[in-house]
């Protein structure tokens, strides 16, 4: 009676069990940071030293210090973040996509050229030109203030330079998947080449303008290189460059001031790929198929 009861399970074990056991494995060792940092922001010491995985003495002193001292402009941190996060995103995607219709779609002396060399500008690494991205802008600044040094618009402007290559070859290569066929198609109709863009294909596209976009988002939330060298005044910082300055210096290091920041600026980004999962599967097998 045991051996046909427990056979059954010893089986399951064999067969299933231990891609549970992974999985388990897997998802524990991704959330135990996040635990990790949730502690240090609820630690009001703010030190690494006295932070445990379950914390003690356990409060909300970080996140209001986040919104109520004025040595920190967190909420004006973040607004900066989501004006050139969000431009950037919608920007690169719209300026991707249309560099990517024309080569994918058009065929004219220098496609093959213009290519390579989109990608191959992507191989040196924008810091690599900071100093005469630098310069450059300090120069604009002096006759157009408003794209110059230390605003988003200026910082904007480097993004925009800087991330044309690799996203022009991915949706480059989705927009080959879609057939050719359709656009004839709505050639007999009597659709023109704008229509066909704005009404067919970025529709057709969506998911992989999903992808790209997502990228763009997250890339310029995390820069802290270009964002800290262009933007020097406390206001008019990212939330990436101002939380870094909070555990930079060689004192007064507040390691659960950053944790809280950190913890509060995941959330809207969770949000966005909880709400775009769907097609961010989709652009991403889809993209993998065909370069």
């Amino acid at each position: 009676m045991t051996t046909t009861t427990t056979a059954p399970a010893v089986r399951w074990l064999r067969r299933f069990g231990w891609r549970h056991l992974v999985a388990l494995l897997a998802v524990g060792f991704a959330l135990f940071p996040l635990l990790f940092v949730f502690s240090a922001a609820l630690n009001p010491l703010g030190t690494l030293q006295s932070s445990t995985l379950v914390p003690e003495h356990a409060s909300f002193a970080n996140f209001t210090a986040l919104f109520t001292d004025e040595q920190y402009p967190f909420g004006r941190w973040l607004a900066n973040t989501a004006l050139i996060c969000g431009s950037f995103a919608v920007l690169n995607v719209l300026l991707g996509v249309c560099s990517a219709y024309a080569f994918s779609r058009f065929r004219f002396r220098g496609r093959r050229v213009g290519l390579l060399t989109v990608l191959l500008a992507q191989m040196f690494p924008q810091f690599l030109a900071v100093v005469s991205l630098y310069l450059l802008f300090a120069g604009i600044g002096d006759v157009l203030p408003a794209i110059g040094l230390d605003t988003p618009w200026g910082l904007l402007l480097v993004y925009l330079g800087g991330a044309m290559g690799v996203n022009t070859w991915l949706m480059k290569g989705y927009l080959d998947t879609i057939p050719k066929e359709i656009d004839e198609a709505a050639k007999v109709d009597g659709a023109g080449h704008a229509q066909i863009f704005f009404r067919i294909i970025l529709p057709l596209a969506a998911p992989m303008l999903v992808v790209v976009g997502i990228l763009s988002l997250t890339t310029a939330l995390n820069d802290v290189i270009l964002a800290g060298i262009f933007l020097t005044s406390n206001e008019s910082k990212t939330v990436a460059v101002g939380l870094y300055g909070i555990i930079s210096g060689q004192q007064d290091q507040n390691y659960g001031l950053f944790a809280a920041g950190a913890l509060v600026t995941s959330l809207p980004v969770i949000v966005v790929y909880q709400f775009l999962q769907r097609y961010l599967a989709q652009g991403l097998t889809a993209g993998s198929v065909k370069g």
